[in-house]
């Protein structure tokens, strides 16, 4: 049976919270972090799965880690 498009949910909400992201992608190997973002790979992994609170607990992160 065919179903409609309205039968289906996103898993993920629509993000709210951007990617600080900023196309510099290079893990440090002393720090295990993106130099462009500062982000963990786990972190930069998971993202797309975030809630947009979980997202911006790592944006809040992401200034105590200094550039």
């Amino acid at each position: 049976m065919p179903r409609d498009e309205d039968d289906f949910v996103e898993s993920v909400p629509p993000a709210r919270v951007a990617s600080p992201c900023i196309g510099v992608c290079r893990i440090d190997p002393d720090t295990d972090r993106c130099k462009g973002c500062r982000r963990t790979l786990d972190e930069i992994t998971r993202w797309s799965t975030l809630r947009d609170d979980q997202r911006q607990a790592i944006l809040d992160r992401l200034s105590e880690r200094g550039g």
